[in-house]
């Protein structure tokens, strides 16, 4: 149990560093702005349907 653990935290370790170097790297050439106009409206969407999902199971 504590090997998976340990895989589980250090796979969310190595997607955190991805997605950190990539918003690093989209900043720096200028392009993050951009990108936050496109994903922010599929962000709310996923949230709402979280939201729906929850309300759904009580």
């Amino acid at each position: 149990m504590l090997i998976r653990f340990g895989l589980i935290a250090g796979g969310l370790v190595v997607l955190a560093l991805l997605v950190f170097a990539i918003a690093l790297t989209l900043k720096r050439r200028g392009r993050r702005d951009e990108v936050r106009r496109y994903a922010d409206p599929v962000m709310r969407a996923g949230l709402r349907a979280a939201a729906r999902r929850l309300e759904g199971r009580r």
